[in-house]
């Protein structure tokens, strides 16, 4: 069964290495932030388990839905996702995303 799911779109400009620093740090803000992941699990866990969160940076050009924060060695972009792991209960120190550095 297909599920509805929420999507956020917030502009970046138009520097690649600007957007992908700010969609970075943004990401980090929010997800290290131990408080601010229990709220979105407690806010699905009752209709659905919240098990990972995707996102992707994307272009208003691009119609292929490229990944800008995954770029190869070729300068070429990935169509997956990024992906963000919970577990049933939030762990107490989750500091390492696919993300991060």
């Amino acid at each position: 069964m297909n599920q509805f799911r929420l999507y956020i779109d917030i502009p970046l400009g138009d520097d690649p290495s600007e957007a992908i620093a700010n969609a970075k740090s943004i990401m980090r803000w929010h997800f290290n932030d131990k408080e601010a992941r229990e709220k979105i699990q407690r806010l699905t866990y009752d209709r659905t388990p919240l098990t990972e969160i995707n996102y992707r940076l994307g272009h208003d050009e691009d119609l292929q839905r490229s990944n800008y924060l995954k770029i190869n060695d070729k300068n070429e972009t990935s169509i997956e996702k990024s992906k963000i792991s919970f577990v049933t209960l939030v762990p107490e120190e989750q500091d390492q995303f696919d993300w991060a550095d």
